[in-house]
């Protein structure tokens, strides 16, 4: 029997690939999903088994959940199909007799306001009701999603955004990925949901952690939604994502992205990563280049 892991061809679920196959699953015993095999190729070289799912296109998804026993089902990006495409792969999980399903999720789902909670709040509901073994990991926002912004951050001296002096609880892809590979390797998690998020900061704090880093000064710039929304459709965001990305900070400025759970620590066996640390190897990486 086989593990498949969706969204292989993303950023999160190739980690979790890697992960596993680091921690020495063997290949044979993977499965790798997603839509652009293109970026896929090199695990297929490699002797994992990679198969194309479009959760958008239910004909495609009970081939490639064929023969597996489990599944981490990466949760998509494309805001307002959510569900849907969630409960596609649910479903054809059930199908293709798929026991066990590990979900990404987002913290705090069962309370928290904002858009991006929604779609993951009816995922958790669907999955609990479908008859299938599972586990909810609720990942908190990613330090990526700042350290991505380096480059504008650096040239306009600023961090924009409208969290107010909320708390935010990020770690890393690879934290939530490293999560992701324990409870499909380790007894005793079935069932659970888990809220996972690293050590909290404010954006404010984080503006003087990337000046400390960078040793230039730069602002935090606290804005109203709408004004947030504008600078991001500015920078080249959708408008539709512009949105959801300001209205995530909304919720973060009213705690929703905070968690004081220690979920994330005891699943991985180490501490998170730290928005310094985060930061510092986004600059060694940038300077690599």
């Amino acid at each position: 029997m086989s593990t498949v892991i969706t969204g292989a061809s993303g950023h999160l679920g190739r980690l979790v690939v890697d992960l596993l196959l680091a921690a020495g699953m063997p290949p044979a015993q993977l499965v790798a999903t997603g839509r652009d095999m293109g970026k896929l190729a090199d695990l297929a070289q490699n002797g994992v088994t990679v198969r194309r799912a479009d959760f958008a296109d239910p004909s495609t998804l009970d081939e490639a959940f064929a023969g597996a026993e489990a599944m981490v089902l990466v949760s998509t990006t494309t805001v307002g199909e959510r569900f849907d495409n969630h409960r596609n792969a649910i479903d054809a999980a059930r199908r293709a007799g798929v026991s066990r399903i590990v979900y990404t999720s987002i913290v705090n789902a069962s309370t928290a306001q904002m858009t991006l909670a929604d779609e993951h709040r009816r995922t958790e509901d669907y999955l609990r009701d479908s008859g299938s073994e599972f586990v909810i990991l609720r990942n908190g926002w990613y330090l990526e999603n700042y350290t991505d912004q380096l480059p504008m951050i650096t040239q306009y001296h600023a961090l924009l955004g409208s969290a107010h002096d909320g708390l935010v609880s990020a770690a890393s892809r690879r934290d939530y990925a490293a999560a992701a590979a324990a409870v499909l390797t380790q007894d005793g998690h079935l069932g659970a949901t888990y809220e996972l998020g690293g050590t909290p900061f404010t954006l404010t704090e984080l503006a003087a952690t990337i000046s400390d880093v960078l040793g230039t000064h730069i602002a935090y710039q606290d804005m109203s939604v709408a004004d947030y929304t504008s600078a991001l459709t500015a920078a080249g965001l959708p408008p539709e994502m512009a949105a959801a990305v300001a209205d995530a900070d909304a919720g973060l400025a009213r705690g929703e992205w905070f968690t004081a759970s220690d979920d994330l620590v005891k699943l991985i066996g180490r501490p998170a990563t730290t928005a310094r640390e985060a930061v510092q190897n986004a600059m060694t990486t940038q300077e690599s280049r």
